[in-house]
């Protein structure tokens, strides 16, 4: 790190220790005032947020750290748990990578992989089967990330946009743009990196963002796809996102998977003209579990709508006119959750946690992104 990034980070975490006490950093405890919550007050209060009006079905149990049922086109949030909770988010990253990259080239476009291009690639990975010697097009490579969660390809396509350090700069300032500040990015392809986090809320905002692209929503509901092996040979991969074609109407988006983070799993799916999106975050145990409690929760969702009033919102970037949702200034964390209580009692809540909030010192905390994102991220084996 340059002493100037040194500088401007000392910089960033005084004004955040200037502007929130010291006891309430220690805590976990966020005044009111001091709070601004992405999305509405309402996502970052503990406990189940859901606001049941008269037919509501109720919620399905759900042993997730977090999750979050968000409306696809207005961005309505219909229930959430601690959907501002920062987790390690694993390869679900590879979304706000998307998001990112995407864009910038040609399916088309054709380029054959040195050893440089996948120098870096952390012990453990998922691959897809990249070789140095080899020609690819960008429209193989992107479905070796989306399929197979490849890293090879995520190293290959981020060697292509200038290196991965400057890869994770732009995602950083990508996700500030998304107004997805619970989200710290150290590496393109998701892996266990210390600090490298995110959260259900910010996941959903990469999801949505992705599937208005029309690439994107392709390479994710694609199920089968032919990949180049040696000697001109061609191999078959599949889609890794077990809902995908067993699940009606589901369209994608990703999952996720290391031993530190566990499963995690965004998926959006469409009936009757309606599309919903869901994020699942580390749930208690099983492989299966993170795809049984996203279906669990789509279907709760695809009975509920238009039988709950929403709990908060999945904002508009930055970029397109995005504003924020700021708490209402109050006494404390007990006035707040006064000032927002109403419909079901499973809205109830308990605590206003600092790390669930998304809030002034992560808004804060996320200008140190800038200044830190320069940083070349450490490798860290799976365990």
């Amino acid at each position: 790190m340059t002493s100037n990034a040194s500088h401007s980070r000392r910089a960033v975490l005084g004004l955040a220790a200037a502007a929130v006490p010291a006891a309430l950093l220690v805590s976990g405890a966020t005044p009111a005032s001091a709070a601004t919550v992405i999305g509405g007050e309402r996502l970052g209060l503990d406990g189940i947020q859901v606001r049941r009006r008269a037919g509501a079905p109720a919620l399905p149990r759900a042993a997730a750290q977090s999750w979050l049922v968000a409306d696809y086109d207005s961005g309505e949030v219909l229930a959430a748990y601690r959907p501002h909770r920062p987790l390690p988010p694993a390869s679900t990253l590879k979304m706000l990578f998307a998001d990112t990259v995407l864009p910038k080239f040609d399916k088309a476009q054709k380029h054959k992989v040195t050893a440089a291009d996948l120098a870096g690639i952390p012990a453990g990975s998922s691959l897809v089967g990249v070789e140095a010697g080899t020609t690819y097009t960008v429209d193989q490579l992107w479905q070796g990330v989306f399929l197979r969660s490849g890293n090879d390809a995520v190293h290959v396509l981020s060697s292509m946009n200038g290196g991965v350090a400057g890869t994770v700069s732009e995602m950083a300032a990508k996700a500030v743009d998304l107004q997805a500040l619970d989200t710290h990015v150290v590496s393109p392809d998701g892996y266990d990196h210390p600090g490298q986090l995110s959260s259900a809320y910010d996941l959903s905002l990469f999801a949505r963002h992705g599937l208005r692209n029309t690439d994107f929503r392709g390479y994710c509901a694609t199920r089968v796809a032919e990949f180049p092996g040696r000697g001109g040979k061609k191999f078959q991969i599949q889609n890794t996102d077990r809902l995908l074609g067993t699940y009606a109407g589901m369209i994608g988006v990703k999952n996720g998977y290391t031993t530190h983070a566990g499963n995690t799993f965004t998926g959006a799916a469409t009936r009757d003209g309606r599309t919903l999106l869901v994020t699942v975050m580390h749930p208690a145990v099983g492989y299966d579990a993170v795809y049984k409690e996203t279906s669990a929760l789509l279907d709760w969702g695809f009975r509920a709508v238009d039988k709950v009033t929403p709990v908060g919102t999945l904002v508009d970037p930055l970029s397109e006119g995005g504003g924020l949702r700021t708490a209402s200034p109050a006494a404390g964390p007990r006035a707040a959750r006064a000032a927002v209580s109403g419909g079901s009692g499973t809205g109830d809540s308990s605590s206003w946690p600092l790390l669930g909030a998304g809030g002034g010192v992560a808004a804060l905390l996320a200008v140190g992104t800038v200044a830190l994102r320069n940083r070349r991220p450490r490798r860290r084996r799976k365990h």
